[in-house]
């Protein structure tokens, strides 16, 4: 028995050292690679000074009419994510991407991530552009700032475009999300390994090679940042704060969404909810994931224009 309890203890003391040395080196690799890739990160865009700090816009075309971009919860690199959105848009409209502050090349911030914080911010940004007329095109929780945004500045936002944006009243916001542990994770180095064992997410699209190393680096520095899990705790409060607000009945709001997101239940007769006392309102479902501009820019560039065409 003595012997066995030896070996034993032995044995457990060969895998505690083996995690240990793990831990040790993942860590130190992260730190590496956090410092290597800094070097490697290529600038792109425009700073704006926004409430003190550089808030990160590219503008890309010379239309008449401006179109502002708004990225979803997480995407690190926006205008890089937006890219092939941004191109088809391009030769008909001025392109206006906004990278709030923690997203994208954006400084990070320590003023509170709320709705009422972050709308006020992506204003300012556009006050500094001199930008004063334009659609709103949003992608998933852009729908809520979006929601929030257009019953604020209404004579600013001609229109508004959601691509699988996120609605109010959806299920799910609610939850407690962990954020001690996505903490971890990033200071640990374990986050880089899981993404790392996950696979290439842009593998199968068309962005080109340097656009795809570029994101993934710029997603390295910015997933899980002190900024966006700011964010992430206030998801729930800004959900709520927004389900009590419409899109204005005059203003032309178009959704482009999934056509089978199997994810949220209602996920369609909650954006026709939205738009059903909308004069010019319409629900647009695609064959496509949540990221729809990936794969489906062109469709929606296209039904965005006939919808404005019809409109006008």
């Amino acid at each position: 028995m003595k012997k066995t309890l030896i070996i034993l203890l032995k044995s457990l003391g060969v895998i505690a050292i083996a995690i240990v040395l793990f831990l040790a080196i993942v860590f130190i690799v992260n730190m590496i690679s956090n410092k290597t890739e800094q070097g490697k990160i290529e600038s792109y865009g425009q700073p704006v000074q926004v409430d003190g700090k550089n808030m990160n816009v590219t503008i890309q075309g010379k239309g008449e009419e401006t179109v502002v971009l708004l990225p979803g919860f997480g995407t690190a690199a926006p205008a890089l994510d937006f890219k092939l959105l941004v191109d088809e848009l391009s030769p008909f409209y001025k392109v206006v991407v906004i990278e709030p502050f923690g997203y994208g090349l954006s400084d990070e911030t320590e003023k509170e991530r709320s709705m009422e914080n972050i709308v006020s911010e992506i204003h300012e940004a556009l006050q500094q552009l001199n930008i004063d007329r334009y659609t709103l095109m949003g992608h998933s929780i852009a729908g809520i700032y979006g929601l929030d945004y257009v019953n604020k500045y209404p004579n600013e936002v001609s229109a508004f475009v959601g691509i699988d944006s996120s609605v109010p009243t959806q299920g799910g916001m609610d939850d407690d999300f962990p954020l001690e542990t996505f903490k971890l994770l990033k200071k640990s180095g374990l986050l880089r390994l899981i993404m790392k064992l996950g696979g290439d997410p842009y593998a199968s699209l068309s962005f080109d090679d340097k656009t795809k190393e570029q994101m993934k680096m710029i997603t390295n520095k910015n997933l899980n940042n002190a900024t966006t899990l700011n964010e992430m705790k206030n998801i729930s409060s800004n959900f709520k704060g927004a389900q009590n607000l419409t899109f204005p009945e005059n203003l032309p709001t178009i959704f482009f969404i999934q056509a089978n997101n199997t994810d949220v239940e209602g996920w369609i007769p909650l954006h026709k909810e939205q738009v059903k006392d909308s004069v010019h309102g319409k629900v647009m479902t695609l064959e496509g994931e949540h990221y729809l501009h990936h794969t489906n820019s062109k469709e929606i560039v296209e039904n965005f224009r006939e919808f404005i065409k019809e409109i006008k």
